[in-house]
């Protein structure tokens, strides 16, 4: 008689042997190498793509030149109409302007795929999806995070705002957290751009909301009741709050909340787009509609 037990009483967990579950980690193993991959390398030749084509000629006055013009306009506009100091316009409109290449790039390097038609291609992988769509965000944070902060210093020199250097670390941090928020913003007008036609209508539209309704420009207890606490669930709202207050002397552990608010916010629409994409992505296999808006 065997002293062998049936395959069927052998635990699950064991069936197989060493071998098969070596084989199992290390399949988990590779589909986690395969992800981290993606996210990084997907990303970085998804934004080669998209900004690659461009000199410097192109990138330097759009993303570097004009922030810089747009805080000395409303500088200047402060300064004639006696409202508020050059360190409010300045904060606000560097870090605003990080709207630019965080909901453009994000909304063109997603949605401009299913206009160049290559979209379909990306989407019959077996790519796993999140670090896909999510990786592409990657470097349009730290892009965001380059345009704000150099509004941010070129236009403070210009003007002559006096910050203390304790916060130059901390106010590095709130811009990063800006950037992201802003880049999850993106995702989701990215996942937008996929059922209508024109997403550059739609990425102005947002642009506009980002200036007005932040406290970039007009102070939050300026705005109807309403439209100001709406602007609490606004990208930058609270990164313009924190980088003002640390600007006057504030330590960080007094903007810690506002800080988290801003990350908060933008890990909330980063879920909104990322979901979003799926469902259009699963409908798309249904309708036979990737490729028409």
């Amino acid at each position: 008689m065997s002293n062998t037990a049936p395959e069927s009483r052998v635990p699950r967990g064991v069936r197989g042997g060493a071998g098969a579950w070596l084989r199992r980690a290390g399949g988990a193993a590779g589909q986690g190498r395969v992800g981290v991959r993606v996210f990084f390398v997907g990303g970085l030749i998804s934004y080669r793509a998209l900004f690659g084509w461009l000199s410097p000629w192109v990138f330097i006055p759009s993303l570097l030149v004009a922030p810089v013009f747009q805080i000395l306009l409303f500088v200047y506009i402060g300064r004639s109409a006696a409202l508020e100091s050059d360190e409010f316009y300045v904060i606000g409109n560097g870090l605003q302007y990080a709207s630019i290449p965080c909901v453009f790039a994000m909304t063109n390097i997603i949605a401009g795929e299913r206009f160049q038609q290559t979209l379909g291609s990306i989407l019959i992988t077996p790519a796993p999806r999140l670090p896909l769509f999510v990786g592409r965000a990657l470097p349009v944070v730290l892009n965001g995070f380059f345009v704000a902060a150099f509004g941010l210093v070129v236009g403070g020199l210009i003007v002559g705002i006096d910050v203390p250097a304790s916060a130059y670390g901390p106010l590095a941090l709130v811009t990063a957290v800006s950037a992201l928020s802003c880049t999850g913003l993106g995702l989701l007008s990215a996942g937008l751009g996929l059922i209508v036609r024109e997403t550059a209508v739609l990425s102005n539209v947002i642009f506009g909301i980002l200036l007005v309704c932040t406290g970039a420009n007009v102070p939050l207890d300026a705005l109807p009741g309403w439209l100001s606490t709406a602007a609490q669930g606004l990208p930058f709202t609270h990164g313009i709050e924190a980088a003002r207050l640390l600007a006057d002397g504030a330590a960080f552990g007094e903007v810690a909340r506002l800080v988290g608010s801003e990350g908060l916010i933008g890990i909330v629409y980063a879920t909104a787009g990322y979901l979003l994409i799926r469902v259009l992505e699963l409908h798309s296999r249904k309708h036979a509609t990737l490729e028409r808006a």
